[in-house]
């Protein structure tokens, strides 16, 4: 009976790439369509894994090397920056997002993830500091939040950052390889989207704040792996992407002390074929705006605001791994994903896409570089 229900889950799960399973057939599935109105030019070449990027008012970029190297890309050349804090490169962890502060002109600060080896604990976890570039070379550093405990596990550390207009960054933490522990206990870190003071203090307006026992830094809950998040200024909100299982990647819209229902409820299965639970959806727990079945893994994310591409403008792209594109997604009125395409298809793993200071828009193709999106 066993074999025949291994076999019966096998075949639903093939059947899924073709259209046919459960999944595909639900209200926002929307099929995908090869772009070939736009190319590319290569800005930055020969950088492995370029995991973030952000603009200097100078129109210098600032590039985190996943294995651990910071780059100042000006007028054509890249100089490392020395000065990183211990990191611990392995598996899915590294040096990840980089973003300067909203007032970065007035404070210089930059804003860095990384997974920080930090703590008693064998292994790393992740870490949001801040620091300021002094010449080549990383100063003032401070560690505003550090995730623990730490584990020697590899997968899961997130991580992105994002300001709000209201003087708060945000940065996610993945559950770390624990979705059984971690993502549904507010008690403890991992699977969290964190809001905090730019100055690392707790708001005291944070939903958890006098909880006892509860980490006071958690804005949302029951997340898997986001490496995706925007401030979507057209509705003042924290838009956030993660990875599911097989299936299930989501889009969601983030709310304050909001559970996002992982592992409890999900879109996806194991890796290995077999279920996680049979509920996608569950009281106190929120849906996703969007998911993907099948996975495309995805990684970066940006809300094209800007004048320079007008069939992209108020839409999202979101990189593709899995699928080696960058794929756009095109929301109605109500913000309903109602069209979907392959933009730079077979370009590589797509692992970031920004919109510059420039309103053009710039990704991180591991192996490649940064490339910038141009229109036919």
């Amino acid at each position: 009976m066993k074999n025949y229900i291994s076999v019966l889950t096998f075949l639903l799960v093939s059947l899924s790439s073709c259209g046919q399973d459960q999944q595909e057939v639900k209200e926002n599935d929307v099929p995908i369509t090869v772009s070939e109105a736009y190319t590319y030019e290569t800005v930055v070449p020969d950088l492995i894994n370029p995991w973030g990027m952000a603009f200097l008012p100078d129109g210098s970029i600032l590039i985190t090397e996943k294995e651990g190297k910071l780059i100042h890309f000006k007028a054509g050349e890249k100089t490392e920056i020395s000065g990183l804090p211990e990191l611990s490169s392995r598996g899915q962890g590294g040096l990840l997002d980089i973003q300067i502060a909203p007032d970065y002109q007035e404070s210089g600060w930059i804003y860095i993830t990384y997974s920080s080896t930090e703590g008693e604990e064998k292994g790393a976890n992740t870490a949001l500091m801040r620091a300021k570039l002094s010449g080549n070379q990383l100063t003032n550093q401070e560690v505003l939040y550090k995730a623990s405990p730490n584990t020697t596990k590899g997968q899961h550390f997130g991580s992105r950052i994002v300001f709000d207009k209201n003087g708060h960054v945000f940065f996610t933490a993945g559950e770390r390889g624990e979705r059984d522990i971690n993502p549904q206990d507010i008690t403890r870190d991992n699977g969290k989207v964190y809001r905090l003071n730019l100055d690392g203090s707790i708001p005291q307006d944070n939903p958890f704040v006098g909880v006892k026992d509860a980490k006071e830094a958690i804005w949302s809950y029951g997340h898997r792996n986001p490496q995706g998040m925007i401030y979507n200024e057209n509705t003042n909100e924290i838009w956030v992407h993660e990875h599911g299982p097989r299936g299930g990647d989501e889009i969601n819209v983030i709310k304050k002390g909001a559970n996002y229902g992982w592992p409890v409820i999900t879109y996806g299965i194991n890796y290995s074929g077999t279920p996680i639970t049979d509920e996608t959806q569950k009281q106190g727990m929120e849906q996703p705006l969007y998911y993907w079945v099948p996975s495309i893994a995805p990684s970066g994310f940006a809300l094209v605001t800007g004048d320079s591409y007008p069939d992209l403008k108020g839409n999202l792209l979101v990189g593709s791994l899995k699928f080696v594109y960058l794929e756009a997604l095109y929301l109605n009125s109500n913000n309903e994903v109602v069209k979907r395409e392959k933009l730079l298809d077979g370009i590589g793993r797509v692992r970031n896409v920004v919109q510059g200071p420039d309103g053009m828009i710039y990704a991180g193709v591991e192996g490649v570089g940064i490339v910038k999106l141009i229109k036919k």
